[in-house]
């Protein structure tokens, strides 16, 4: 993006090692930096599930840690948080945990609609300053058992790193029958959203 295209401050932090997300806000031709947050997910989530809390807010709150602990280390920076979790029935899904897992993921989403609740947090100067939720539905078809394992051959330890164990923007997409949502939700990201309001706040031309 030029520079004219966006203002020379705040800097953007994404605060998320993803590279699906990092990949989003590149090709929007954003300027930024990319900052991992520790956040110990798996007990926010057991927290979350022990006392009841609705998976979007359980979203929310993942998000919201992610940034801010970012924006702890630098107040002046407009900080983004984001995460994603996919919910099927009453169940939340986590990474899969090697190819036996992944399979079992597979095997558990095939022929069922899910839905990726993907919330968004901005932090700048040590509060929140904005937040977004987004609830992309896509439907698995109800494919064969050859193929789902010459899916898991050619995609490999590529699958771990998704929560579905697939890449939409890969082989995956060859998984499903129907994908409701903005792409870049789907990915972890709700691009659209997050841009108008970098413009309604002078971060980005109008």
């Amino acid at each position: 993006m030029s520079p004219a295209l966006q203002a020379a401050s705040p800097a953007l932090i994404l605060a998320s090692a993803s590279t699906a997300r990092r990949a989003v806000l590149a090709a929007a031709g954003l300027r930024f930096t990319a900052q991992a947050a520790a956040v110990d997910e798996a007990a926010i989530k057991e927290s979350a599930q022990a006392e009841g809390i609705a998976v979007e807010e359980a979203a929310m709150l993942l998000a919201e840690a992610k940034a801010q602990r970012i924006a702890s280390r630098h107040p002046e920076a407009l900080v983004i948080g984001a995460d994603q979790m996919l919910v099927c029935g009453d169940r939340w899904f986590d990474k899969p945990v090697g190819m036996d897992d992944a399979r079992e993921h597979l095997r558990a989403l095939r022929g069922q609609t899910h839905e990726l609740v993907s919330a968004m947090v901005c932090w700048r100067g040590g509060a929140r300053i904005w937040q977004h939720l987004a609830r992309p539905r896509l439907t698995m078809r109800d494919f064969s058992d050859g193929f789902l394992e010459t899916y898991l051959a050619v995609e490999g330890e590529a699958v771990l790193g998704s929560v579905g164990a697939y890449r939409l923007e890969g082989p995956g997409v060859q998984l499903f029958d129907r994908v409701e949502g903005e792409h870049s939700a789907i990915l972890g990201l709700p691009l659209l959203p997050l841009l108008n309001y970098l413009r309604q706040h002078g971060v980005l031309l109008r």
